[in-house]
């Protein structure tokens, strides 16, 4: 408190003295115009002395990094930012490198590569201050010499403008001078000038990238799009719609992973799985209680006939009458443009386009363990498949993994008759969420006879007597677990591999790299879906699939970023566990100063008369304030539960308009109010309250 008082003093007696001294006389038209004349004398007296004083002037100001320099010649300022980079270089890239070495050799593999042209663009189009640049760039391995000649022809054409800019407020010679053209262009060229420094760079990025090929004159289509899952389909849909030509290429099944083999069939198996399991608890309804009696078969069968059901939903039939021309075959680049189509039924066809647009999916990440592929395993791709051609389900049931879906996957065949073994190495299952829902989740799948064993790590698989065995490591002791089949769902990997990717030099990270746009390399070829992430979602991949195709098909007028802030994920065990936004382990990471809101669902009627009152509404919010930060639902019909926080969030609604919005009695989503109304009682302001308390007093008398 003192520090500030006693700087609050000295600005206080500056600006006064700054007065006393009629220093502001200076700061006038008038007095600016004096002391540029008297500039011009002492110029013409001694040009040399005035030259090589700026010079050092401003290559101290720019070596001592001190902000908002005015620019007086580009060699000086060239200067002193390349002494102000060696400083840096000098006195602390070694510290930063031993507290942060892996962020660090990240930032310098790819200074190496791109730096001299990074380091240009940053110059060319000063989006934050030079002296920012120079001792950040010091940190990095660029090298001296690069780092001069590169901000000696990047800082040229900023020079050039605001020198301009000066000269023509320095010939003003009366306030009326301010309204003059020159001025007012001089200055819109200072405002225009990044956007034209962009323009040049992104042709010169163009060139860059594309100077191995030749464009096509002309295209057969507008887009091609590899990959009908949801985010090719969601693509060609808004392409066809806007009446842009547009080819989508599928080699299997229309409807990609979600369809065929993700959440379509296991949302299926769950239902009948779930039915199984209220059979076995008829006294929960006010019946009895019964062995339920089925053909796993038949409700393998049942599975099938969902997917067949959707499946027109997708089909090459409704796409072909939207206006998209569907093309049943692989499709690989063979440049920016031009795409190379090996048809299913023989044969070869090759199509240009100005935009293509990758969306091939992903698919299960089977682990490479020791007799794994001699001993057999489905995944959550082959399951359908191998497990419709069984009568009953498969007795002893290994699943390896602890995520969603192994967790869905473990409860439901438990319900069904497996004896499910569930293996996890981490410490809990759906270790992405709060430790409270993975230890409601732990519980939930215990209770339907799944046997969960985390910290066990997967070792080998082996046969022994014609029986087979995988074999865990938990606690420095080894354990082997007989199994009939093994479930593998330890998570899924990006198809990445025969589509010309690496032929092109496309980078790819375990998933394609993109920017925000879902531009490649390539300004003209996207990625959208489970090929790009961060989420691995049939919504997220619909979601990209848009983006993808307006910036694909109109980005040279206006290209929009992917907005990830508010992606809603919801893991299908019994009871849903539906999550948007932080929860509350991730507030604890970002340090955020939050409370927490909760509903029990034992005190929601509906909720009462279904008899599944397990469950809750967590809410995360700054403290005293009502924006939702996130939310995670456990109950009954949590997916559905969500979307409302989903639509509160994505549009900056507080829980207080949650309130007061009307919900229908009797309704699970009347959770969702109660939630918002437990947060009113516990900031309810209890000054206003007491006094009106005093009120109705005094009212009667």
């Amino acid at each position: 408190m003192i520090k500030k008082l006693f700087l609050v003093l000295i600005a206080a007696a500056a600006i006064g003295l700054f007065f006393h001294f009629n220093l502001h006389q200076l700061l006038t038209l008038e007095g600016l115009k004096g002391s540029m004349d008297q500039f011009s004398q002492y110029k013409e007296q001694s040009p040399l002395l005035v030259f090589g004083g700026f010079f050092l002037l401003y290559v101290v100001v720019t070596a001592l990094s001190l902000p908002g320099a005015a620019l007086v010649a580009s060699f000086a300022s060239t200067v002193g930012a390349t002494l102000a980079f060696l400083v840096s270089r000098y006195l602390l890239r070694d510290t930063i490198k031993q507290r942060f070495p892996e962020r660090l050799d990240a930032i310098d593999a790819g200074v190496e590569k791109e730096g001299g042209f990074y380091l240009f663009t940053l110059r060319l189009v000063p989006v934050f201050p030079f002296f920012l640049i120079n001792l950040l760039m010091g940190v990095t391995v660029i090298k001296a010499w690069t780092f001069y000649w590169v901000s000696q022809i990047g800082m040229l054409a900023g020079t050039f403008v605001f020198v301009n800019a000066g000269t023509q407020l320095a010939q003003i010679e009366s306030l009326s001078g301010i309204l003059s053209l020159d001025l007012i262009l001089s200055f819109a060229l200072l405002g225009v000038f990044p956007f034209i420094a962009k323009g040049i760079l992104n042709v010169f990025k163009k060139r860059r990238v594309y100077k191995n090929y030749t464009k096509p004159k002309k295209f057969d289509r507008n887009m091609i799009v590899i990959g009908a899952g949801a985010g090719g389909l969601v693509t060609s849909y808004i392409a066809a719609a806007v009446k842009a030509k547009v080819t989508l290429i599928e080699a299997g099944e229309m409807g990609g992973d979600c369809l065929n083999y993700g959440c379509v069939p296991s949302k299926a198996v769950i239902k009948s799985a779930k039915i199984a399991e209220q059979i076995r608890h008829g006294e929960h309804y006010g019946l009895e209680n019964m062995a339920p009696q089925f053909s796993f078969k038949k409700v393998m069968a049942r599975v099938h006939q969902v997917i067949a059901d959707i499946a027109p939903h997708d089909s090459v039939e409704r796409y072909t009458n939207l206006g998209v021309d569907v093309v049943k075959g692989y499709g690989k680049l063979l440049d920016p443009w031009t795409v190379e189509i090996k048809l299913n039924d023989g044969g070869t066809q090759t199509l240009t386009a100005r935009t293509i647009v990758i969306a091939t999916g992903a698919r299960p990440f089977v682990p490479p363990l020791p007799g794994i592929e001699e001993t057999g395993y489905v995944t959550s791709d082959t399951l359908w498949t191998k497990f419709a051609e069984l009568e009953e389900a498969p007795k002893k049931l290994v699943v390896l993994g602890g995520g969603p879906i192994g967790s869905e996957l473990a409860q439901s065949f438990a319900r069904l008759g497996s004896n499910v073994t569930q293996i996890e190495m981490s410490e809990r299952i759906m270790i992405k969420e709060d430790l409270e829902v993975s230890t409601f989740a732990h519980e939930a799948l215990t209770e339907s006879g799944v046997n969960i064993l985390t910290s066990h790590q997967a070792l080998r698989c082996k046969e022994r007597d014609g029986k087979k065995f995988i074999v865990v490591k938990h606690n420095d002791t080894e354990i082997d677990i007989e199994y009939d089949e093994l479930l593998c769902a330890v998570g899924r990997s990006a198809r990445l591999k025969g589509y010309g990717l690496e032929e092109l030099g496309i980078e790819t990270n375990r998933t394609v790299v993109t920017n925000e746009y879902l531009e490649t390399l390539y300004p003209n070829i996207f990625a959208a879906g489970d090929i790009v992430g961060p989420y691995q979602f049939t919504h997220v991949a619909a979601h990209q699939g848009w983006y993808a195709a307006v910036n694909g098909l109109f980005g040279n007028l206006k290209k929009f970023k992917v907005d990830y802030r508010v992606i809603p994920w919801t893991t299908f065990i019994d009871p849903e566990v539906a999550r948007v936004g932080l929860n509350e382990q991730d507030a604890i990471d970002k340090g955020i100063d939050y409370e927490i809101t909760r509903f029990e669902f034992e005190e929601l009627d509906r909720a009462i008369t279904d008899s599944a009152t397990k469950g809750f509404i967590k809410v995360i919010t700054p403290k005293g304030k009502d924006k939702i930060l996130g939310v995670t639902v456990v109950s009954e019909h949590a997916g559905d539960l969500i979307a409302e926080f989903v639509l509160a969030m994505k549009h900056g609604l507080g829980l207080n308009k949650i309130l007061g919005t009307i919900h229908s009695y009797p309704t699970w989503a009347e959770g969702n109010k109660y939630a918002a109304g437990e947060w009113k009682r516990a900031h309810a302001p209890e000054k206003v309250l007491n006094m009106l308390e005093k009120y109705h007093a005094w009212r009667r008398g």
